[in-house]
């Protein structure tokens, strides 16, 4: 299965009718498990800016999975403020279904714009946390693969020194991604 703007659409309907308080709908397109995420931006004057992105590694149910990440990141991202009804002319979702997972050899086995990286080390209190970003993420940053692992280190919580040592202590999965992404004027074109 390849993720679809009806995929997107979807999470539309979900989020209109979670902040409308209406009954959820139910998907319109053929269910396979996946591990998935949501992504809402916001798009203003030519430029995105990330209004969520909340996902699973285990597989799901992929209408199950959207109907509950649509929700969850439009409006339980603690990164953000909740998506409101105001905001829906100016968003864009994206919906990510990965595949391809693989363990890395060490850190730097990846390939920027081809992999979405999977990290887990120990923090700051001794407890093993994760991280990660969607392919997508470096080549939109324009980060190497030390700045990407050096922000996934600090995005999952690493305050102490990163050095060569830290970065080594690293378990790395990579993964692919099939995506799609609907503006808000797509998803009303095609009601």
């Amino acid at each position: 299965m390849v993720a679809t703007k009806e995929h997107c659409y979807y999470c539309f309907d979900v989020l209109i009718a979670h902040l409308e308080k209406k009954p959820l709908p139910t998907a319109r397109f053929e269910d396979a498990k996946y591990p998935l995420f949501v992504t809402w931006n916001t798009m203003s004057r030519g430029e995105k800016h990330l209004r969520g992105c909340i996902g699973n590694f285990s597989p799901m149910v992929v209408a199950d999975g959207l109907r509950q990440y649509a929700i969850t990141s439009a409006v339980h991202d603690r990164r953000f403020n909740p998506i409101n009804l105001r905001e829906l002319p100016h968003l864009a979702c994206s919906v990510s279904l990965l595949v391809d997972f693989e363990p890395g050899t060490d850190y730097l086995d990846w390939e920027i714009g081809t992999h979405g990286i999977w990290i887990e080390f120990v923090n700051d209190f001794s407890k093993v946390t994760t991280a990660t970003y969607l392919p997508e993420v470096m080549p939109e940053q324009g980060w190497t693969k030390i700045e990407a692992i050096d922000s996934l280190l600090r995005k999952g919580g690493f305050r102490g020194k990163i050095d060569e040592a830290k970065r080594k202590s690293i378990v790395l999965t990579r993964y692919k991604s099939s995506k799609a992404t609907a503006t808000y004027e797509e998803y009303r074109r095609q009601k």
